[in-house]
């Protein structure tokens, strides 16, 4: 088992910052409440990331505006290729934090489904056997009435675990669109990353810093899984798998 790495930090937890600059990609924090693409005259990632940033930018994923945490840009059509190709074999690993009220049924396991588009905007998880979404997830209690997610998307389907979560019962805190509670952000936070890259790995963590709910201190029983969950032993995975 690796060391667990050095979480990464920002400065300002609502702004937009570049937390890496390599020769094919940049790494960035997304702060929550911020928009992919600009509307009207409120800037989105892409606009923010061009003040920022020179040359050619391609994005390779999204985050929604409630979600905050790392997104990757390339810095090439090639790069960006290739990185299309990580994802859509699964050779990109993501890995998210949630907090919601109430208790699931299980602590762990996996959430499997057809994603079905709904009204307004919505969608819901069916029974549906082909073009399933797939997500692995763990739970641990806080004391406070509310419960930490640890969540491995292994597909990326549109609020794939927005919707997984309510389907457990348990709606994302601030996530009103899918029944969470009010708060003051939707508590989804995309905090790690693991992918190779020209024979090298590379692994990015960046604890969520922005919200007034996220625990000081993390459940002593989740601390090491937080740090490397590369290296967890998922539900229904090998080791590493």
């Amino acid at each position: 088992m690796d060391h667990p790495i050095q979480p990464l930090t920002v400065a300002d937890p609502t702004a937009l910052t570049v937390l890496a600059t390599e020769a094919d990609f940049v790494l960035v924090y997304k702060p929550p409440g911020m928009n992919f693409h600009a509307e009207g005259e409120e800037s989105g990632v892409i606009s923010a990331l061009r003040e920022q940033i020179a040359g050619d930018l391609h994005a390779v994923h999204r985050l929604d505006r409630i979600t905050s945490g790392l997104i990757l840009f390339a810095r090439s059509s090639s790069a960006a290729r290739r990185f299309g190709e990580l994802f859509s074999g699964r050779d990109m690993n993501k890995f998210y934090l949630a907090l919601a009220h109430g208790k699931p049924g299980k602590k762990q396991g996996t959430i499997a489904g057809g994603m079905q588009a709904g009204r307004g905007g919505n969608w819901k998880l069916t029974r549906d056997t082909q073009n399933h979404a797939v997500t692995q997830f763990f739970s641990y209690g806080l004391g406070s009435g509310l419960r930490a997610y640890l969540l491995r998307p292994r597909t990326g389907r549109t609020h794939q675990l927005r919707v997984a979560l309510k389907s457990l019962g348990v709606p994302i805190l601030g996530d009103e669109r899918y029944g969470g509670a009010p708060a003051d952000r939707g508590y989804l936070h995309a905090y790690a990353l693991e992918f190779e890259w020209d024979g090298q790995m590379h692994r990015y963590i960046c604890l969520p810093q922005a919200g007034e709910h996220w625990p000081a201190e993390w459940p002593e029983l989740m601390r090491a899984d937080l740090l490397a969950p590369w290296d967890i032993k998922w539900p229904g995975t090998a080791p590493g798998a």
